[in-house]
């Protein structure tokens, strides 16, 4: 199951739907766009150091998924189909559900836009 930034947001706060969640998966890997994404929203917490110690921990016991050639080809070609669907979504979205889609994983999100890209499955909490 691949994090999107709210899922780690959520996690973070210890949130038990998403813990519950994460229970049940067999893998857990955090997109490295989604990293990007908290690590710069932590450095405006006045939790930093907190939620930086909280992250490097989580970085460990997960999958850490990078951006590579491949990831970049899904992207352009899923960033086609929405376009051409008039479905555009967020740009490191974008990136996550590439590799989603890549990796063959669904995404952890509140995010309702993900639902409407190809090949790529939701799942949300409440």
């Amino acid at each position: 199951m691949i994090l999107d930034t709210n899922a780690i947001s959520a996690l973070a706060d210890g949130d038990p739907s998403v813990g519950e969640l994460l229970e049940q998966a067999t893998v857990v890997a955090l997109p490295v766009v989604a990293l990007g994404e908290y690590r710069y929203g932590i450095q405006q917490s006045r939790h930093h150091a907190r939620y930086e110690a909280w992250l490097e921990e989580l970085v460990q016991n997960v999958t850490v998924l990078e951006i590579g050639s491949e990831t970049a080809k899904r992207y352009s070609s899923l960033r086609m189909k929405l376009k051409n669907k008039g479905h555009p979504i967020p740009a490191n979205d974008l990136w996550i559900a590439a590799l989603a889609e890549q990796f063959a994983m669904p995404v952890l999100s509140q995010d309702k836009h993900f639902d409407v890209v190809p090949g790529v499955r939701r799942i949300g909490w409440e």
